[in-house]
Parts: structure tokens; C-alpha cells; sequence
């Protein structure tokens, strides 16, 4: 049995990308999308034509609507693929705005409902910015499940588990990307791979800590670099992963243990966040300061080449 059947045993697989029609031959549950792979998947000629009929069958109505109507589109068909959720993702630069994250969410999801399917096979992405987790906690209170997303650091993942969000995605990779360049010429790959990972260490804490305090958020891996962190994160509740690392998956075929077990998580302490403490938390962790800054920068400027593609089809 190959690695990717073993772990879908032990974690519920995710595929992250925009191109639905490499997904099959992964069968994941789940799918996840975000302003950088839609962009992708825009510009293959496999899906010019999709993204010219959906914004000529709105053509006229404001840009921000045509874009979410976009976005809806390629949501319905990966969920002709994938018998569980997609992940549908709220404009990068509405991160820090509490207001029109929630109109953007709140149409979104009757973007779906409209085309006949449920909230329940939706989960809207929201940068996790203080801002971004009171959206969700809203939006969870009105039955519109919530992806946090851009997640670096405890104090982001304990906020989100306090509003009650239904999942988080903690980015291994990029939290990895950070201490390897941190450390320049000192990196030791082969010392900081598996366990030690500061990308697998940031999730096997947030799912210890979840799980002790018996916090229904589910945490979801994402991010990944190589198939080594995601072995070292098999158990989680779900991993998000990019075809490339599925197909390694896929061709590997030695044994794939468990490697987080709730039982063996190290005792944490119940924690408490307001905002002030929240913001204080994060500015005190340099890496999830700059990556998360970083990201929100990189989504808004695909979601700007986005913008200008839908107004040129």
C-alpha cells in the first residue's frame, strides 16, 4: 500500500490547488483553494474558457462580485470531484476589515447556496488576523463554517480555537522557509527535518494543545515543502497538499507510522486571549509577524492580477 492510501487511513487528505481536474486520480475528501493557485488556474488554457464564460454571464456588475462569482465557479466544480468541502477564500486585502470580510463571506456562501449546494460543503478562508477571527466567530454563530488561513503562531491558533472556528491551517512550510533562511549558512537540513521541524513542531503543538482542552477546531496542515513533514504530521486531524507532493505520496511505498498521537502530547496549560494580549502575542514571534505580513501581501497582489484578468476577458 502506498503512502498516500496509508495516510488517508490515519488523516483526512486534502488536495490544495485550483485545477480540478488533477484531482482524481488523488481521491481527497477536501479541497482547498486560495487567491495564488485560482490565479494559476485561470492562465492554463484548460480553464481560459471557464473563467471568460462565468465573467461574460456577469459582465456589467461590479468587478469585487464578478471576481467572488469566479471563485464560486471553480469551487463548483472541484466539489463535483470531491465528495466533502472546498475552501473558498475572502480577498486578501479585506484582511484587517471585519465588515467586508463578513459581506464578502456571507456572499460567497449564497453564491453556493444559489447553485444548490450547502454550507456545510463550504469553508470560507479568512486571513487569521484578529480582525479575520471575529469574522469567523461570527460567521460561525450563523452556521457558515470558517477556514482560518496565514497561521503562524500559537497565539493565532489559541484566538481561533476561542472563537470557535471550525478549522485552522497552520503553514509548515512557510514557518520552515523562515528559520532556514533565518539561519543561513548554519541550517543543518538533516538536524531540523521530521520532528524537529519548526513547521511540524508549530502544528504537533497546536493539535496537543487542541486536543487536551478539548477543542473541536480541527487543525489542518498545510504548506508543505517536502513529504518528509508531511510523514512527521500523519494523525492530524487534515493535511492540505499540493499534487506534486500527493504523486510523491502516492510513489512511495514504505510503512507510514503515526506520528501525532493525542495521548502523547506534553501538558499545556489552558490559555486565554483578548485582543490586546493577542496582538502583544504576536508581535512577540518575529517569524509569524513577518510571514503573515508577507502573505497577506503576496494573496492581495495575485487577487490584484486576478482583477485585472477578469476586466481584460
Amino acid at each position: 500500500m502506498n503512502q498516500l492510501d496509508q495516510l488517508k487511513a490515519l488523516t483526512t487528505v486534502v488536495a490544495d490547488t485550483g485545477n480540478f481536474l488533477q484531482l482524481a486520480q488523488f481521491a481527497p475528501r477536501d479541497a482547498t483553494t486560495n487567491p495564488s493557485l485560482i490565479l494559476k488556474a485561470v492562465q492554463s488554457p484548460d480553464y481560459a474558457p471557464l473563467l471568460k464564460e462565468t465573467v461574460e454571464a456577469h459582465r456589467g456588475k461590479p468587478l469585487d462580485e464578478i471576481v467572488d462569482h469566479v471563485l464560486v465557479r471553480f469551487g463548483l466544480e472541484i466539489l463535483k470531484v470531491v465528495p466533502g468541502r472546498v475552501s473558498t477564500e475572502v480577498d486578501a486585502r479585506l484582511s484587517f476589515d471585519k465588515t467586508a470580510s463578513l459581506f464578502r463571506a456571507r456572499r460567497i456562501i449564497g453564491l453556493y447556496e444559489a447553485a444548490g449546494i450547502s454550507r456545510e460543503r463550504v469553508l470560507i478562508k479568512l486571513a487569521s488576523t484578529w480582525e479575520g477571527i471575529q469574522a469567523a466567530a461570527e460567521l460561525e454563530r450563523e452556521g457558515i463554517r470558517c477556514n482560518l488561513t496565514l497561521l503562524f503562531a500559537f497565539a493565532q491558533a489559541v484566538a481561533c480555537g476561542e472563537a470557535k472556528v471550525q478549522l485552522i491551517s497552520p503553514f509548515v512550510g512557510r514557518i520552515y522557509d523562515w528559520y532556514k533562511k533565518a539561519a543561513g549558512p548554519a541550517w543543518d537540513e538533516a538536524a531540523m527535518a521530521g520532528v524537529n521541524d519548526p513547521g511540524v513542531k508549530s502544528v504537533t503543538q497546536i493539535y496537543g494543545y487542541f486536543k487536551q482542552h478539548g477543542i473541536k477546531t480541527e487543525v489542518m496542515g498545510a504548506s508543505f515543502r517536502n513529504i518528509g513533514q508531511i510523514q512527521a504530521l500523519a494523525g492530524c486531524d487534515l493535511l492540505t497538499i499540493s499534487p506534486d507532493l500527493l504523486a510523491q505520496l502516492q510513489a512511495t511505498d514504505a510503512k507510514l507510522e503515526r506520528a501525532l498521537d493525542p495521548a502523547k502530547s506534553a501538558a499545556m496549560p489552558a490559555i486565554h486571549l483578548d485582543e490586546a494580549a493577542f496582538r502583544f502575542a504576536l508581535n512577540e514571534d518575529a517569524m509569524a509577524t513577518e510571514k503573515l505580513a508577507e502573505g497577506i501581501r503576496l494573496f492581495a497582489v495575485d487577487a490584484g492580477k486576478l482583477d485585472k484578468l477578469i476586466e481584460a476577458a
